[in-house]
């Protein structure tokens, strides 16, 4: 009897010691993932708190509050991101799973996958590299990857941009190697202008030089408009018009309502003055004789013999 008593005493302490270290470690997964839940909000609210120090600090300049709104996606990304894996290698840890052979095969699986997968790899250091250069931010017109729109996301693997009939682009950063920004600084607002052959040049660009005033004085526009309209002059000959180029230095973003809003008034302005607008026609040439005269060109009604 005293055998078997102390057999069953040996059992229940087995049993108590195997529940006091399941107890044990539970409570330790359990503060591991409470001290990760609590590192999230504390990174998040750095991040809140460091974006809103450095968007006081850009004065409202607008290149500036671009760059600090897609970094500080990418940094709320990869924080947490870094949390996420810490944690779970420590939980993994805590439960008795040696995380050493699952380093060395994760290694050996990079390895593989990196040969496999380089274009993500790929991707992802194009994004470093975009956002380190400041190339792209959220909120600018760019062209990138054949595509073109409004930038509304920029993370490590791809750009999303919105094009102006609504479609959504999303697009690799491992294949963007040209990246067209068209909202750095300023913008330039090229208009090319075609009037008749008989028209005087002189005086249709004095009348493309009075609406470009007019515009810059009115108190919706003038405000988009940073220098007075510049005139290139005669750009080239078409076939049937004599071509005239101007330009408006404007805001970023501003030169495509400014271009429609220029050639909306001078439409108005050249209906005013007679300056005619061509449309194309064709010259028959009948041809020369070899004595140099052109015989006259005849024309049978239809119906009517020859």
């Amino acid at each position: 009897m005293d055998k078997l008593s102390a057999f069953f005493a040996t059992g229940n302490m087995k049993e108590l010691l195997l529940f006091s270290q399941f107890s044990q470690s539970a409570l330790h997964v359990l503060l591991i993932l409470i001290l990760a839940w609590v590192l999230l909000r504390l990174s998040g609210k750095a991040i809140r708190l460091l974006k809103a120090y450095l968007r006081s600090r850009a004065d409202n300049n607008l290149e500036d509050l671009k760059r600090i709104e897609t970094l500080s996606r990418v940094f709320h990304y990869i924080s947490a991101v870094v949390i996420y894996v810490v944690s779970g290698m420590v939980v993994l840890s805590e439960l008795g799973v040696s995380i050493a052979p699952i380093l060395a095969t994760a290694g050996v699986l990079g390895i593989a996958v990196g040969f496999g997968a380089q274009s993500l790899i790929k991707d992802y250091f194009n994004g470093f590299f975009l956002l380190l250069e400041n190339q792209v931010r959220q909120g600018d017109v760019v062209e990138a990857g054949g595509k073109g729109g409004l930038v509304e996301e920029v993370t490590l693997r791809y750009i999303k941009m919105r094009d102006y009939d609504g479609n959504v682009h999303f697009i690799p950063n491992g294949i963007i190697t040209t990246v067209t920004n068209m909202s750095r600084g300023f913008a330039y607002a090229v208009i090319d202008v075609g009037v008749a052959y008989r028209e005087d040049m002189d005086e249709v660009m004095e009348v493309m030089r009075q609406v470009g005033a007019g515009l810059r004085a009115d108190e919706t526009f003038g405000g988009k408009i940073l220098e007075p309209i510049e005139m290139a002059g005669v750009d080239r000959w078409d076939d049937s018009a004599v071509i005239l180029r101007c330009r408006f230095k404007v805001l970023p973003l501003e030169q495509w309502g400014i271009r429609r809003e220029y050639l909306r008034r001078l439409k108005q302005a050249f209906d005013r003055h007679g300056i005619e607008i061509p449309y194309p026609h064709l010259t028959v040439y009948a041809g020369q004789a070899k004595d140099g005269s052109a015989p006259p060109l005849h024309i049978v009604q239809y119906g009517e013999k020859p």
